[in-house]
């Protein structure tokens, strides 16, 4: 058991078994998770819980009129305390297409992976939990 604070990730993801399979890393990782299907979604989720959320997992391409680097965005300029882990099977991002506060992963992505990424984007009191030896993902 951590003594870390509660942690909190939006996983947003049109496809449910990427969705569960980044939740399940992200929890392993020490995170409660949210999860959303696409950038509508996840920006009502965000205005009632944005305050709260330490990090936004997103895919690139997503139904509607906005993708994964929208969502990124916007995440960044209404909730500058939010860490983003962004990801993609087919698009990588143009320069300065993300924010700052985000980094970029190919799918398909491993644990070690996003584990990484959440070692470089997060601060130093939301670090994520150790990896669990022997995890398949």
């Amino acid at each position: 058991m951590s003594n870390k604070i509660s942690r909190l990730a939006l996983v947003v993801d049109d496809d449910p078994i990427i969705r569960m399979d980044a939740g399940d890393i992200l929890t392993d990782a020490g995170f409660q998770t949210q999860e959303a299907s696409n950038v509508s979604e996840a920006l009502e989720m965000l205005e009632t819980m944005g305050d709260d959320i330490q990090l936004l997992f997103t895919d690139v391409q997503m139904p509607g009129d906005q993708n994964g680097f929208d969502l990124a965005r916007k995440c960044a300029t209404r909730w500058p305390h939010i860490s983003m882990v962004v990801a993609s099977g087919q698009l990588s991002p143009k320069a300065d297409e993300l924010p700052k506060q985000a980094a970029f992963i190919c799918k398909p992505f491993s644990a070690q992976v996003v584990y990484d990424r959440l070692q470089q984007i997060l601060p130093e009191q939301q670090q994520p939990e150790p990896l669990k030896q022997g995890t398949s993902t």
